[in-house]
């Protein structure tokens, strides 16, 4: 195939374009630093400049490919202020809503739209099971998601196929929530946090990266709305004993509410509350999960 990929030296993008490159793939990057990105990526992938927010993506990127994945978009896991806010929101609106009208000036146009989106879609749901046809929340990072998927279902009027792919927490040490949590609970220091009570849909990156793949290959029912997690979502409690299982240390220090308050401000409130979201699409289309328990997932990702 011949895919464009943007957000392409971000933790998923970077593994997502190797993926392609080793099974004979021709990849496209776009990117606002194109030498930085060749020398991330590697000389053979090509990489055009393109910043998101500025204007529609050149369409010498995007004609005469097959598909195109969409990683881009400002990071989530940062202390949120109104400024960080408007970031992340508009990083998606405006990049996807660019991204599409590159693809709509595109000649030949790629057939298939494979868009990066979150489990924030559905904002908080306790314990409840939470599907692909869950309605959407009402939080700020559900509103996020609604805009940025609303913007990625316009290339479907374009004659494309278009997949969302809602991530959950993916396990990579390298970056990421499970990066953030090391340093931690590698001293001893980890544990559940404001009670553990609340769900944490986990994917391994491999089986993410699996899962775009999927996407991108796949004929039209792969459309439409999947969750990127794991079969089998944890309270955060016991994601807790498992990573210290895996790191062979205690893990049994409570985290309280108001020091994440302290440390990441709003944004604690995607910590504190959480999902417990099932890959129902994904299982019902037969992909097979490479680490779809979390113990063997985990010492997988840490080595």
């Amino acid at each position: 195939m011949r895919v464009t990929v943007t957000g392409a030296t971000g933790l998923i993008g970077a593994k997502l374009v190797a993926a392609l490159m080793a099974r004979g793939d021709e990849v496209t990057v776009l990117s606002r630093d194109p030498a930085s990105a060749r020398d991330k990526l590697g000389h053979a992938v090509t990489a055009v400049a393109w910043d998101p927010s500025a204007g529609p993506a050149p369409t010498e990127a995007l004609a005469g490919r097959d598909g195109v994945v969409h990683l881009a978009g400002e990071p989530v896991a940062q202390r949120w202020n109104d400024a960080v806010k408007a970031r992340i929101r508009d990083s998606r609106a405006t990049g996807t809503r660019n991204l599409v009208a590159g693809l709509e000036a595109s000649d030949p146009r790629p057939s298939v739209l494979v868009s990066a989106s979150a489990v924030g879609y559905y904002g908080p749901h306790g314990a409840e099971q939470v599907t692909e046809e869950t309605p959407p929340g009402s939080d700020f990072l559900a509103g996020v998601c609604i805009t940025w998927e609303h913007e990625a279902v316009a290339a479907a009027d374009l004659g494309m196929r278009v997949a969302r792919i809602r991530t959950g927490v993916v396990l990579d040490p390298d970056g990421g929530a499970l990066a953030k949590m090391l340093p931690p609970f590698k001293l001893g220091a980890g544990g559940p946090v404001a009670g553990g009570r609340q769900y944490m849909p986990w994917i391994h990156a491999d089986d993410l990266v699996g899962l775009y793949l999927a996407a991108l290959d796949g004929d039209e029912r792969w459309s439409g709305p999947l969750n990127g997690s794991a079969p089998t979502p944890v309270t955060n409690a016991d994601f807790s004993k498992a990573l210290g299982r895996a790191l062979h240390r205690p893990a049994v220090a409570p985290v309280p509410r108001l020091a994440l308050k302290l440390l990441y401000g709003e944004m604690e409130q995607i910590v504190t509350t959480g999902q417990r979201a099932v890959p129902a699409k994904p299982l019902e289309l037969g992909f097979a999960y490479r680490h779809p328990q979390l113990d063997e997932a985990l010492r997988a990702a840490l080595g």
